[in-house]
């Protein structure tokens, strides 16, 4: 089985490792590494924004703020 077919498999955290290798490889590895990690990129980018598409959208904020109380009127001492 070659690695592009184990991707929707993979846990997040270990596809976010193939990615970070993949991109080191890319720019730092043999001639052989590069063209496998650039073959990978496309297909890992792609199945990362799967996955973020398919998350439920963050909730944005805790419980609702209550209005703040107005502050007592001042008496005029004139």
């Amino acid at each position: 089985m070659d690695m592009m077919a184990r991707l929707p498999d993979m846990a997040d955290d270990a596809l976010a490792n193939l990615h970070a290798n993949a991109v080191r490889l890319a720019g730092a590895g043999n001639p052989k590494q590069q063209r496998a990690a650039n073959a990978l990129l496309p297909a890992i980018a792609a199945e990362i924004a799967t996955r973020l598409a398919r998350k439920p959208p963050k909730a944005t904020g805790g419980r609702p703020r209550r209005a703040k109380a107005a502050a007592p009127a001042v008496a005029d001492a004139g």
